[in-house]
């Protein structure tokens, strides 16, 4: 969960994010508990944050990747679900839902908006569920933040059920005539705002973080390669932020 084109900081996502190896937030890349301590520090201003800097765009974004993923009555996979909102919406549509974050701070706001839901810690890289346990699974602005990516994308692949859906909401490397104002929005703007945040150096994540992200075409063959088929997407805010819909073969 987790902005104006998302510039939510880089999210927490499932323990398999970032690795053991060294690395900064201006390379866009930490070990796996440096991050999740900066997740657990930003926690508190989180939504706040995300909204401002959205002009609340970002619900509207989560609404339509629950619109191209969800069905009523699925079992659906929230992964690195931060907050939970992805996942609260996805209930609110009539599926039975399970988020998973490595944050236990994200983890308690979650479990505070919506107690039913079944909230676990969790590693993305090593998911606690069996094979083919979901009909749909959703990863909303932290699967940029997996060390090894294809791995996390196999282990989604393998909880879902054949047909089922994966949806992607990421923050992606913009194009086009708006490319040069999200660059000084990213580079310049966000981690200023980050200098008077609560762990404000995920605001520096955030664009490092999205440089070293594949685009939306490396993104649909690297879901191809993994097992999904059927694989699309569509931009938003000036293509800064991609959609991307698969289903598991």
């Amino acid at each position: 969960m987790t902005g104006v084109g998302s510039t939510e900081p880089a999210r927490s996502g499932g323990a398999g994010s970032a690795g053991a190896g060294a690395g900064s937030v201006e390379t866009g890349t930490l070990p796996a508990e440096s991050v999740r301590r900066m997740f657990d520090r930003i926690a508190p201003v989180y939504d706040v944050m995300n909204h401002v800097m959205t002009a609340g765009l970002d619900r509207r974004w989560r609404r339509i990747t629950i619109d191209e993923t969800v069905r009523s009555g699925d079992r659906v996979l929230d992964a690195c679900c931060g907050t939970g909102d992805l996942g609260i919406g996805a209930r609110a549509r009539g599926a039975d839902v399970v988020g998973l974050d490595f944050s236990e701070r994200m983890l308690e706001r979650a479990r505070r908006k919506e107690p039913a839901i079944e909230w676990v810690r969790g590693d993305v890289l090593a998911l606690p569920f069996d094979d083919a346990s979901f009909d749909s699974a959703t990863v909303g602005f932290g699967v940029r933040n997996v060390e090894d990516l294809e791995a996390g994308l196999r282990e989604l692949r393998r909880v879902l059920r054949p047909g089922g859906r994966l949806g992607i909401l990421e923050l992606t490397t913009p194009r086009g005539a708006l490319a040069p104002f999200y660059r000084v929005w990213f580079d310049r703007i966000v981690p200023l705002l980050g200098k008077v945040l609560p762990g404000g150096a995920a605001y520096t994540y955030l664009p490092a973080s999205v440089r070293r992200f594949p685009g939306p075409d490396a993104l649909v063959e690297l879901l191809e390669q993994t097992g999904f088929a059927d694989v699309r997407y569509r931009l938003f805010a000036g293509s800064i932020v991609a959609l991307h819909v698969g289903e598991a073969r």
